[in-house]
């Protein structure tokens, strides 16, 4: 088997890298399949995937079985500054490797976001909610979706929300080092969603991929929590001596709209492969652990 995995030195496909090559996670082994495949982690340096020419001829050449794409503009004040560029990379390229999954035979992958949905909900969003999103960078990952199943008979689309690990910058780093450095920390209360362990994303997307199971999944830690409660148990688990603080949405200058409500449920996984997904908070601890040992 061969896999072609784009965004490769990002959050993720760092993740991905990591359990291939020591052959298990935290949730357990991987399939053998996945241990004996032929792996390529891009970065946009070795692939641009919002040029279709470079990408037909990349594919072309490596002819892969399955492509997971990890890359992503996902910087969501700064795709309200350059939509030009979040289309390019969160619509175009998608559309890009999508057409050339069709058109070589392979199973393509596309990893997606909580923000395709407006936030207006109080229950957890189901894959067959209606997605309307809210901000350019929602919109372009919801295009990028749809381009996905217009272009491409063999797709899973796996939307994901609140993700941290051990690779690049994310809220768990940003607190801790907060709170170390300034012992107070002010985070916002009024949204809610589902924090989500990069190792266990990683984890499910490597089960995924080895089935014809295709169509739109939700892979997000279990349970929900607002920014505040998750950065109150990145403290309490770091052991650090910090106060944290609530704040309201008056006291936030932000250039994009947030969606207020975007919790999802792992509805696919459960009734298909089986979800896997550990309780947010336990994830989060064992993250702690292996970072702060």
């Amino acid at each position: 088997m061969k896999l072609l995995i784009t965004g490769g030195k990002g959050q993720l496909g760092c993740q991905l890298k990591f359990i291939i090559e020591k052959n298990s996670s935290d949730i357990g082994k991987l399939d053998q399949r996945i241990k004996d495949a032929e792996c390529k982690f891009t970065d946009y340096n070795e692939l641009d995937i919002t040029n279709c020419a470079e990408v037909i001829s990349y594919v072309s050449s490596f002819k892969p079985d399955v492509i997971i794409n990890c890359a992503a503009y996902t910087n969501v004040d700064g795709c309200e500054n350059d939509k030009d560029a979040a289309f390019k990379v969160n619509a175009i390229g998608p559309r890009n490797l999508a057409i050339a999954s069709e058109k070589y035979g392979i199973k393509l992958l596309h990893v997606s976001t909580d923000y395709v949905f407006n936030g207006e909900g109080t229950v957890p969003f189901k894959e067959y909610d209606v997605p309307n999103p809210v901000s350019v960078y929602g919109k372009t990952k919801l295009l990028g979706e749809s381009y996905v199943r217009e272009h491409c008979s063999n797709y899973f689309i796996v939307r994901t929300a609140w993700l941290y690990g051990e690779y690049g910058k994310n809220f768990v780093y940003t607190i801790m080092k907060s709170a170390k450095e300034n012992g107070h920390v002010d985070v916002v209360d009024y949204q809610r969603g589902n924090p989500t362990y990069a190792e266990d994303l990683a984890h499910h997307i490597l089960k995924i991929i080895l089935t014809n199971e295709y169509g739109i999944y939700h892979c997000t830690g279990t349970g929900e929590c607002s920014w505040y409660d998750f950065a109150c148990k990145i403290v309490e688990y770091s052991g650090i001596d910090c106060e944290v603080t609530p704040i309201t949405p008056g006291k936030v200058n932000r250039l994009a709209k947030r969606p207020a409500y975007s919790s999802l449920d792992n509805m696919m996984l459960r009734v298909t492969l089986g979800d896997e997904m550990r309780p947010w908070k336990e994830a989060l601890k064992s993250f702690i652990t292996k970072v702060s040992s």
